[in-house]
């Protein structure tokens, strides 16, 4: 969107309120306790139930949440978005429906939350003057790479409902800071993966099936093993959603967050079976599973040389490292939770 700016002081977060929508989701719980190491009091938005249940927030501790304000709502709804943005120094806009099979059968949903949602919060962050607004895209937005590493001026491609209506609403963020000079700045973090990944998702996927054989002695079952990601463990893709809004030169920005390097579905398969010792397992991939061939995208590699160079950022953790943290989490899931509904996928 822009050159980058001269080193301006970085933005402290510590005694500030932070407002996080889609608190309650994986990348969000892991940025809620992250900006509460950082000194940080968070307003948490997550979307309202009546059971007034708190997502992947429910696993912090008293302490943790002692530093943590809920608000229970809707990000269609302006009036409440408004409410929650009041008297906040940063904002990070997480808030989306994610799934990309789900947009298949649910487009307009996607484009009411996706769109419409972030549109309410970049009219109340101008509203009440908000000194950063870190807003979530991701690297679906780029489709099958034209070329690779993957740098932020590549084409966008909206190959699903899902990456297309991100697409949208990161050129109306890009609007609003050309338009209003609104401090906003888009992160495009690539293949995140940890503790509390939906089950949806491809590394739980594996690493839940893996768990279950011995009980099971059912085969993993997946989709396509070609396709090509760019793994980031969440603790570092977190760290990347705070140095975004630290430090003043990202405004007008997008910029990637990924590791610069790539691993098959296949090859994490493997992987993870290596850590488990359970290389035995029976592998069966099933049609259902697989995306229609023009919406899959077949390679993710991120070039986040411009997140080194302005944020200074790179992650800390290694793919089998975090993959290790991944695969402990979900083993204390089944330890604590032998119901195999736990891990349907």
């Amino acid at each position: 969107m822009s050159n980058p700016s001269p080193s301006l002081q970085e933005l402290s977060l510590k005694g500030q309120t932070v407002l996080v929508t889609g608190a309650s989701g994986f990348i969000g719980s892991h940025l809620v306790e992250a900006l509460i190491e950082r000194g940080a009091h968070v307003r948490a938005m997550v979307r309202y139930n009546s059971r007034n249940f708190w997502g992947y927030l429910e696993s912090l501790n008293a302490t943790q949440m002692g530093h943590v304000e809920i608000l229970s709502g809707d990000i269609t709804d302006a009036f409440f978005v408004r409410k929650a943005v009041s008297g906040c120094t940063a904002v990070f806009h997480l808030a989306a429906l994610i799934g990309i099979p789900y947009s298949y059968v649910a487009p307009q949903q996607y484009v009411d939350v996706n769109i419409q949602g972030t549109l309410n919060v970049l009219e109340a962050c101008r509203a009440e003057n908000v000194q950063k607004l870190v807003h979530t895209s991701t690297s679906e937005t780029y489709g099958t790479a034209i070329y690779a590493p993957i740098d932020e001026a590549h084409p966008m491609q909206g190959q699903s409902p899902y990456s297309a209506t991100k697409i949208g609403a990161d050129k109306i963020a890009e609007s609003y800071y050309l338009s209003f000079g609104l401090p906003v700045a888009i992160i495009r973090p690539f293949n995140t993966f940890g503790p509390r990944q939906s089950s949806r998702a491809v590394i739980p996927t594996i690493i839940s099936q893996a768990l279950a054989f011995e009980r099971s002695g059912e085969p993993i079952r997946i989709g396509s093993l070609e396709p090509k990601r760019d793994f980031t463990f969440v603790k570092d893709t977190a760290e990347g959603f705070i140095r975004m809004a630290e430090v003043p030169a990202s405004a007008g920005h997008v910029i990637n967050v990924g590791s610069g390097q790539t691993q098959t579905i296949g090859e994490t398969l493997t992987l993870i079976q290596e850590i488990l010792g359970k290389g035995d397992i029976p592998v069966i991939t099933e049609e259902k599973r697989i995306r229609p061939e023009k919406s899959e995208v077949g390679l993710l590699l991120a070039n986040a040389q411009k997140a080194k160079d302005i944020l200074s950022w790179e992650p800390r953790y290694t793919f089998r490292k975090g993959l290790e943290e991944a695969i402990a989490y979900f083993r204390t899931q089944v330890d604590h939770n032998s119901k195999t509904t736990l891990y349907h996928v």
